[in-house]
């Protein structure tokens, strides 16, 4: 079956006996992005290999401060290029940052970029940065998508030094498998650069702009999968060596000498991961270069999903412990402590030893006079011993203080944790994909026997990458003191994990950086109670599940990691 690209359309086709990815970068500018969330890097369109030069459409009159369709309020631009713009914004109705790609309805490329942005949207892997929305109003035609504050472009990763053996293993793998159902649903990216690859605080790499960086360009190709793969290749090639795997420089990395070819990783830079480096070379299929053991070439994301599967897999590094310092005696007799070192060849002259202590005249004397002061001493101590016990047997009361006043007061106990209702709740899902939003109320209707439910996923117990977590809102009615939760849940086995977050809203989508993690939680068992070190004043209280146990079937419900919650009690 032919390959096939919803990137762009109506373009001129690659040319040349250069790699195509090299001639999607040929002219790149170097420089690193200055925001984390760019979704384009800031480089000139090409004249040939894959471009079209676009009619000069003149860009609209925009600013911070613009609102469109009375929801989204720009901030900055990051991008002006080639008739359309690139803007962090704010979605004011869901109180989140979101980034936007605004072109004029006539615009040359303005058609395919709302094919390529509809397209997109519809795949919802969790491993794209995802499009919300894809408009034509009022002459403009604008792309809105998710904005990932904590998140880290390539670029910025690969400025510090390259990347550990086992962060390039994570990406290539995520990074392929990725494109690899991408390329199963007929999209292609053909910009895949270290601009467009993140790298999330949880450490779950993404890519953005699927289909939708190309078709702004007008690029295409007539093999989509090799480009995206190469593409792939030398993303990997760079994390290896923290070099550009052609002669140009691009997105602030140094390209390889020049008449020299192609050369393998582990010829440019030192204790290179052997694996990694044929790997980039089966991706990098440069006119028949291969690995040094001349294994196939790698011309789809799915063959280099397959190789990735096949090679061993890459452990992260084991921490390093040092061990206590070796001990030392400090004895006049035994040590060295106080004393220079002997020169070697040279017997060191030992001290004389001291005369035993006391075994002089006065010595004796002094003996007998510390010993008649004990004896003493104990007779004291002994006589006033016997008096205190004769006179707490005459007293009426051994239990009460009692104060000046003659009222008679008792130590009070301290108080009882008490518990806290739950007024209202709503499901949390940040990446617009609710479980079961309906069945909230049912984890705090007092009956065991009803249950909030998840999905079932196929990789666990921990959620990640592919989900970062399921959860919960609860509105306790007013500012409360939580200090711990009891969370009854329908499943045991492997763990359960849970952290409870402070939060300022019942908002299904408000982003888990701007709330205040206070208390977590592990367990095997089907109860799960969380102390806080410290209680926590809040009125909304967040229970986010990031990982779930095995379960097989039950009822409706196949095999799977999953967890349903029974019921859920705040204390404060």
């Amino acid at each position: 079956m032919a390959e096939r690209s919803t990137a762009a359309v109506d373009v001129a086709g690659n040319g040349g006996d250069k790699p195509l990815a090299a001639q999607a970068d040929q002219s790149t500018a170097d420089g690193e992005a200055q925001n984390l969330e760019r979704d384009t890097d800031i480089d000139e369109a090409q004249g040939s290999g894959g471009t079209e030069s676009p009619e000069k459409a003149s860009p609209p009159e925009l600013h911070s401060g613009h609102k469109l369709a009375r929801r989204y309020r720009l901030e900055e631009c990051v991008t002006r290029l080639d008739g359309f713009s690139s803007w962090r914004a704010v979605d004011e109705k869901l109180r989140r940052a979101v980034g936007v790609h605004i072109l004029p309805a006539d615009h040359a490329r303005a058609r395919s970029v709302l094919a390529a942005a509809r397209s997109s949207a519809l795949l919802g892997d969790p491993r794209f940065v995802q499009v919300l929305d894809a408009v034509e109003e009022d002459d403009l035609v604008y792309v809105v998508h998710e904005w990932l504050p904590d998140a880290t472009e390539l670029t910025a990763l690969l400025s510090a030094g390259p990347l550990e053996p086992h962060d390039a293993y994570q990406m290539v793998s995520q990074i392929a498998g990725a494109m690899a159902a991408a390329h199963r649903e007929g999209l292609a990216h053909l910009r895949l650069n270290p601009n467009a690859v993140l790298r999330t605080s949880s450490g779950q790499w993404r890519i953005r702009g699927l289909a939708v960086n190309a078709a702004l360009r007008g690029i295409s190709s007539d093999t989509p999968q090799r480009t995206d793969t190469e593409a792939i290749g030398a993303l990997l090639y760079a994390a290896l060596t923290q070099r550009w795997p052609y002669e140009n420089d691009a997105y602030g990395l140094s390209g390889l000498p020049k008449d020299i070819g192609l050369i393998a990783p582990d010829q440019v830079r030192a204790n290179i991961h052997r694996g990694l480096s044929e790997l980039a070379m089966r991706a990098l299929a440069n006119d028949g270069a291969t690995a040094s053991r001349h294994e196939a070439a790698c011309t789809t994301p799915e063959e280099l999903v397959k190789a990735i599967g096949e090679m061993p897999r890459v452990r992260p590094p084991e921490l390093a412990f040092s061990g206590p310092p070796e001990y030392q005696r400090t004895t006049y007799q035994q040590g060295t402590y106080g004393r220079p070192a002997a020169h070697p060849g040279v017997t060191q002259q030992l001290p004389p030893t001291p005369p035993p202590p006391l075994q002089s005249r006065t010595g004796k004397v002094l003996k007998w006079a510390v010993s008649a002061l004990l004896i003493a001493a104990l007779g004291l101590g002994s006589w006033q011993l016997a008096d205190a016990l004769m006179d707490q047997g005459n007293s009426p009361d051994d239990t009460t203080q009692t104060t000046d006043d003659g009222d008679k007061t008792t130590e009070s106990p301290k108080p009882a944790s008490k518990p806290i209702a739950i007024q209202d709740a709503s499901e949390y899902y940040p990446d617009g994909k609710p479980q079961h939003a309906n069945e909230v109320k049912l984890t705090y209707d007092g009956d065991p026997s009803t249950v909030w439910r998840s999905y079932r996923f196929s990789d666990g117990p921990e959620l990640a990458p592919y989900k970062q977590g399921v959860g919960i809102v609860y509105d306790l009615g007013s500012a409360q003191n939580v200090s711990a939760a009891s969370i009854g849940l329908d499943y045991g086995g492997n763990y359960t994990a849970v952290s409870l977050y402070a939060t300022d809203s019942l908002s299904s989508s408000a982003p888990l950086s701007s709330m205040t993690k206070f208390a977590e939680g592990k367990t095997s068992g089907t109860e799960l109670k969380i102390t806080a070190k410290k209680a926590a004043k809040t009125r909304y209280v967040l229970v986010w599940m990031t990982a779930m146990p095995y379960s097989g079937q039950k009822g409706y419900s196949g095999p799977g990691y999953k967890q349903a919650i029974t019921d859920v009690k705040f204390t404060g």
